[in-house]
């Protein structure tokens, strides 16, 4: 049985998907994994592959979702959309943005709350 945590972190990805798709996205991945790290989406639109690092919160008390998206995380998912690129050769130019989703009811949230930071860092 998947944790509360899995439950919700899959909540948050089905709605990025979802908004993603609404403004003319393809997905074309979710949770691709490698030894580097990790890319929650991936998604493509006529110019970019982009790869996506979504942040679920409650509300922003604590800080704004973007700013949990530490150096850190950001060099691992850098270094997965790299192996992804190797092996998914595209002319298209990668970008990395972050999708914050706020649910305050969790996964009872009816309309979560999606706040797309595009270009949010890069290589």
């Amino acid at each position: 049985m998947p944790s509360d945590k899995k439950l919700l972190g899959a909540f948050g990805e089905d709605a990025a998907c979802r908004y993603l798709k609404r403004h003319g996205y393809r997905i074309e991945g979710r949770n691709y994994a490698c030894r580097f790290g990790e890319v929650d989406i991936i998604a493509r639109d006529r110019r970019y592959i982009v790869f996506v690092e979504v942040k679920l919160r409650k509300d922003a008390s604590h800080g704004e979702a973007m700013e949990f998206v530490t150096a850190h995380k950001q060099r691992r998912v850098i270094a997965a959309a790299e192996r992804w690129l190797q092996q998914n050769p595209t002319a298209l130019q990668p970008r990395f943005d972050v999708i914050e989703v706020y649910a305050p009811d969790g996964l009872e949230t009816k309309k979560p709350e999606i706040h797309h930071l595009e270009d949010a860092y890069s290589i």
